[in-house]
């Protein structure tokens, strides 16, 4: 293929789900260093992707956008990019790359049902939602552009996140991340483990961190883990960025969480990282280690 001078990525889903598309974003990037690079997401998960350099603009739409927030969003990028990749399956991201790229790709699942949203894209790769990798997933596209690999998950911040995350932390290191809240529950692990786990870490001379999103659910949670625990622990629950998050794992001696986008940042950044799985396939969403292969 003859180099594209603009590019969309479309990954219209969840946090861990954007992160997770970064290296088909930096194998582009590598690729076409003079290519101008978009993704377009769901408001609230462009965090991931806001300190990342492969990225020229992180565009964002409403999880459910009304007819107007589409009709502008239709007007404003109707074929204006040489190639559009849409990473999900579902009908809106398919529709968007289709609308928005003059030359579209994108995964598809076969069956009869599926073949008017395959008919719109000019290749496709079928969907394995049960022993591919989401990572690889993803980098079949790659290859169907003809693209060198680029494997390893990109979690960026910038100087500004560093220097605020090291005045939070007030000096406690070496530290250890704890990430107890999931976004849904049959993913969580239950509060006396991690009261156990706090104490087991801290005899071994680990100060521990406690890290969470903003939503209430979420703080009272984790708060009713610090007051469990025998030491005081850095409660930094709805403080950080996700840029800044991932600054703060960069310096940690450990984490462990659930399956969340923060244990996949974890593990890109090659901290060691304990992942808790419950019913989620881990062969598709297990975390993602800096350095694996493709």
């Amino acid at each position: 293929m003859t180099p594209p001078r603009t590019v969309l990525v479309v990954i219209t889903r969840r946090n861990g789900d954007v992160l997770l598309a970064t290296p088909l974003i930096r194998s582009l990037k590598r690729a076409w260093p003079a290519a101008t690079i978009d993704a377009l997401v769901f408001e609230g998960t462009d965090g991931v992707l806001s300190a990342n350099s492969d990225l020229h603009r992180v565009l964002t739409i409403p999880l459910r956008p009304g007819l107007g927030e589409h009709g502008r969003l239709y007007a404003r990028l109707f074929r204006r990019y040489d190639v559009a990749l849409s990473l999900l399956t579902s009908d809106r991201p398919t529709l968007y790359a289709s609308a928005f790229g003059r030359w579209r790709a994108g995964l598809q699942e076969e069956g009869g049902r599926e073949a008017w949203k395959r008919w719109l894209l000019d290749r496709w790769v079928r969907f394995d939602n049960l022993d591919t990798h989401t990572v690889r997933m993803h980098l079949a596209l790659a290859q169907v552009l003809g693209v060198p690999i680029h494997p390893d998950v990109v979690v960026s911040w910038s100087t500004q996140d560093a220097e605020r995350v090291d005045e939070l932390l007030r000096g406690k290191a070496p530290f250890a991340v704890l990430h107890p809240y999931p976004k849904f529950n049959y993913k969580k692990w239950h509060a006396a483990g991690w009261r156990d786990l706090a104490q087991w870490l801290g005899d071994r001379g680990l100060h521990v961190v406690l890290t969470g999103g903003p939503e209430a659910m979420e703080r009272e949670y984790v708060a009713e883990v610090a007051q469990q625990l025998s030491s005081p622990a850095l409660n930094l629950t709805g403080e950080l960025s996700l840029p800044m998050l991932g600054a703060l794992l960069s310096e940690a001696a450990i984490y462990v969480g659930p399956d969340t986008v923060a244990t996949h940042m974890a593990a890109a950044l090659g901290t060691p990282t304990v992942a808790l799985f419950g019913p989620s396939n881990p062969v598709k969403w297990g975390p993602w280690p800096k350095g694996h292969p493709a």
